[in-house]
This record gives structure tokens, sequence and C-alpha cells, in this order.
């Protein structure tokens, strides 16, 4: 073998290399995007499943306050529906239309002191703010594991991977407005 043919062999040898190694680390960055896109299924479910639990908790505290219309809770239930394949603003806004029932439920309880004191009231309320931990708990991972799917997809080189297979950010859970202001107490 002379001389030229041997540089010729080594640089397609190193060029074959080259598109080895980058086809790898695609197929790679590629694959990361899919488990990652799964994890936030994965998680975004969870919410949907702790936010059915806080519901059906609800719902349970609702039939036991006494003297609340059946009329109410009907409106209840047909303004507040949970169901597979929502989106992260549809269950934002169905998390927001729950929290306006509790806060209405607690009004109701408000009115009835012996029903504050019944324990399968308090039963309940212990529920709801298990639920409540769990959906919390959901959130953060949800949004965690989104933070991680859109700082790859921001990054260099995955980004190019994310371009070119059309990917785009994930929206994250937001803390409605008034949850965020600073709570002024006054004695």
């Amino acid at each position: 073998m002379d001389l030229l043919t041997s540089i010729i062999l080594s640089v397609i040898i190193l060029i074959s290399i080259m598109v080895l190694i980058t086809v790898i680390w695609w197929i790679m960055t590629s694959n990361n995007f899919k488990r990652t896109s799964i994890k936030i299924s994965e998680a975004l479910s969870g919410i949907e499943v702790a936010l059915t639990k806080r519901y059906d908790m609800l719902t349970k505290l609702l039939d036991v306050a006494k003297g609340y219309t059946s009329h109410e809770k009907t409106l209840f239930m047909e303004t507040i529906t949970l169901r597979k394949g929502m989106s992260v603003s549809e269950i934002n806004d169905a998390d927001n239309q729950i929290n306006t029932m509790a806060s209405r439920i607690n009004a109701i309880a408000e009115a009835y002191p012996e029903l504050r004191s019944s324990d399968v009231f308090c039963e309940l309320q212990a529920g709801i703010r298990d639920a409540e931990e769990h959906l919390q708990a959901a959130r953060r991972l949800y949004n965690s594991i989104v933070t991680q799917y859109n700082t790859t997809m921001a990054v260099f080189p995955s980004s190019i991977v994310a371009n070119f297979q059309k990917l785009t950010p994930v929206d994250f859970f937001k803390t409605e407005e008034w949850k965020k202001a600073d709570v002024k107490i006054q004695f």
C-alpha cells in the first residue's frame, strides 16, 4: 500500500467514525427527549389523579354539609369536569374551579358549627389536606421535569435535534395570582 492510499483510507475511517459518533449522539438525544416527554405525561397524570382525589373528597364533604341545596351541588358538578387529555391550562382552570368549590364549602361549614365538629367532616378535611399535599408534590415534580425538558431543548447542541424535530417548550403549572400576593397581617 502506498502512502496516498493509506492517507485516504485513514481519512475515510476517521470520517466514518465521526459520522457514527454523530448518529449515535443524535439517537441518544432524540431518545432523551422522548423519555422526558413520557415523564412529563406521567407527571401530568399524577396531577390529574391528585385533582380527582381532591375533587372526590370535596364532593363527599359537600354531601355532608347540612342545608346545602342540591341545585348548588349540581352546579358544581357541571362546572368542574375533570377529563383525561386536558391541557395544562385546562387543568389549571379546573383546579381554580375546585378551589372556588372548597372556599364555598368552608363558608357553609362556618355557618354550621355542629358540622365542623362532625367526625366525618373532620376526616374528609384531613383527606383534602392530604390530597392538597399530593397535588403540590405532583406539581413540583411536573415543573421539575418540564424545566429539565425545556432546558435541554434550549441548550446547544441538543437544540439542533429539538429544532429539527420541531419540539416546542412545555408550559409550567402556574400559581394563581392571588396566591402570590403578600399576606398582610394586622393586629
